[in-house]
């Protein structure tokens, strides 16, 4: 198992600061030869444009970084042949939903994505319309995912005003905990509702997680190092 470490901040200094990427342009023919692949498995996917990162600097409650933009084919090409360009990482932002109860909530990706099966929280690499002002705004970058996967706004949930820093491998997610109006069962059932109005939704399951045992099963196994970290870090297990 990867391990995590967990910090809590509560500055976020993300600069975007555009740059050519050396691993994409060394490996460009093999890169476009594994999204050809790729596309051929799953047709839905399509190469846009995601902002990675660099130079992580934590000191006391604050994350600084360095972003810059690439095309999906060279990300999907790096995280599947195990992160060659160690200097790069995924930074990303993370809702992560909470009911009023307690239940953590969690999507499972929906077969045509490149993540099927996962399961984690509303997330997604941010993209260069993430960029406000020089900034990368990983905040609305969460409004934004969990509106798009669960159909909920920032009306139906109270925001943390901090961050969770759960670093994991060759990802950064900056995890911000959302708490919202409802009970897990009422609140399932309402994103359930909203994905079945959807032609072809990002998500193909809803999962409530209450305690930490729940994790030790084929459920935890379809979960990021991240998440599991993170669960385990608010339930204390």
């Amino acid at each position: 198992m990867t391990p995590a470490s967990i910090h809590r901040v509560t500055t976020l200094e993300l600069r975007y600061e555009p740059r050519p990427w050396p691993f994409a342009e060394a490996r460009r023919a093999e890169i476009s030869a594994h999204f050809a692949e790729k596309q051929r498995e799953k047709p839905a996917i399509w190469n846009g444009r995601v902002l990675l990162a660099r130079d992580p600097v934590l000191e006391e409650a604050q994350l600084s970084a360095r972003y810059f933009d690439a095309d999906f084919a060279s990300f999907l090409a790096w995280r599947d042949w195990g992160f060659p360009d160690k200097e790069v990482f995924n930074g990303f932002g993370v809702g992560a939903l909470r009911s009023s109860d307690g239940a953590f909530v969690l999507g499972e990706m929906n077969q045509h994505t490149a993540n099927a099966g996962r399961i984690y929280f509303p997330a997604g690499t941010p993209e260069p319309g993430d960029v406000r002002e020089g900034a990368v705004d990983l905040a609305g970058s969460i409004l934004r995912e969990m509106q798009e996967e669960t159909g909920l706004t920032a009306d139906d949930y109270a925001i943390d005003p901090g961050w969770y820093c759960v670093r994991a491998g060759a990802a950064i997610a900056l995890l911000r905990p959302l708490v919202a109006d409802c009970p897990g069962e009422e609140l399932k059932a309402r994103i359930e509702a909203n994905l079945a109005s959807q032609a072809r939704p990002e998500l193909a399951a809803i999962h409530l997680v209450r305690e930490t045992r729940e994790l030790r099963g084929e459920l935890g196994a379809a979960m990021p190092r991240y998440v599991t970290a993170f669960i385990e870090h608010q339930l204390g297990g």
